[in-house]
């Protein structure tokens, strides 16, 4: 069984699949090649979802009871019509070559090399250094059942209609929600940051029984909802929509409209399901890219946070 392979045709390039019963995911009895099926299946929503951005990947070369690898760099040997961008690390006076996905193959070849998450950066390889993505992650603290997302994300929605701005939401894959927005690419992640926490703020102040923005997990309250404004710092990453999670009930962070959150359940949403939705109501983000949205007011609203004395909190 370990030299079994079968040869998957996807556009005008075939990707090699080795070990395609190898079980991945024990709770469904979903193997590696039910993996790549569910991502051609959703093959035009995961690549508008990564479309043009440097990927992380986030592998389990032995399935999901082995490690995981998170892995930036494409390997020697990827084929020659993968594209990657390069992205520098300052820091570590280090660059990678990352995946860029284009086409529904650069997603099948990943799955053939163990990947079950993509990861993408909210900028794109034309300015890595200029993000065109915000997001908001409610990202619920371990005592925060999922109705206080709920209870929380009208909030964000009636926030955002007054800014004028077109929120996407879509389910985390695990306990959380995630609303993404198309933006001007003309800031850099800094100024990305600093324009999501003072949304968050905002947030907080219109629902402050329910919504944290305490930096210091230890000094958040376990009941609260964590709007996690630093996951617009620069290389700071998230499941894009339309990604397996790494669970093993292989649950999908799925595009949702805002009507559709009072009565959800993320956990119905999995590599068995989330086709035949996908089928009957298309890319719930297609239209992402119609608009990019302007963030000065809320540049405007960070400088008057921080000159009342609301400290930026330092990247992490």
């Amino acid at each position: 069984m370990a030299g079994k392979a079968t040869v998957i045709e996807v556009g005008d390039h075939d990707v090699r699949v080795s070990n395609p019963d190898r079980i991945y995911f024990p709770e469904l009895g979903a193997t590696k090649l039910d993996l790549v099926e569910y991502y051609l299946a959703v093959s035009d929503g995961i690549v508008r979802a990564l479309r043009e951005r440097p990927c992380m990947l986030h592998r389990f070369p032995d399935g999901l009871a082995g490690e995981k690898v998170h892995q930036k760099r494409v390997p020697n040997g990827a084929p020659p019509w993968l594209e990657t961008v390069r992205v520098n690390f300052p820091r570590y006076n280090r660059h990678a070559d990352e995946l860029c996905v284009t086409k529904p193959a650069d997603v099948i070849w990943a799955v053939q090399m163990s990947t079950v998450e993509f990861h993408p950066w909210n900028s794109r390889r034309a300015d890595t250094e200029k993000p065109d993505e915000w997001r908001i992650d409610l990202d619920p603290m371990p005592d925060c059942p999922f109705d206080t997302v709920r209870t929380v994300a009208p909030v964000v929605r009636e926030v955002l209609d007054e800014l004028g701005i077109a929120g996407f939401p879509k389910t985390s894959g695990g306990k959380g929600l995630h609303i993404y927005v198309r933006i001007e690419p003309r800031w850099g992640f800094s100024d990305v940051r600093r324009a999501a926490l003072a949304f968050a703020r905002e947030v907080e102040r219109r629902a402050p029984e329910q919504v944290t923005t305490t930096w210091w997990r230890k000094d958040r309250d376990p009941k609260a909802l964590f709007i996690d404004y630093n996951q617009n710092a620069r290389d700071h990453t998230i499941a894009s929509a339309y990604s397996v999670r790494g669970v093993p009930r292989a649950t999908v962070s799925t595009p949702i409209t805002w009507d559709e959150i009072a009565s959800v359940d993320p956990q119905a949403f999995t590599i068995r399901t989330v086709p035949a939705r996908f089928a009957e109501l298309g890319d719930l983000h297609a239209g992402i890219d119609a608009v990019e949205h302007d963030i000065t007011p809320l540049l405007e609203w960070a400088d008057r946070d921080e000159s009342a004395g609301l400290e930026t909190p330092a990247e992490q």
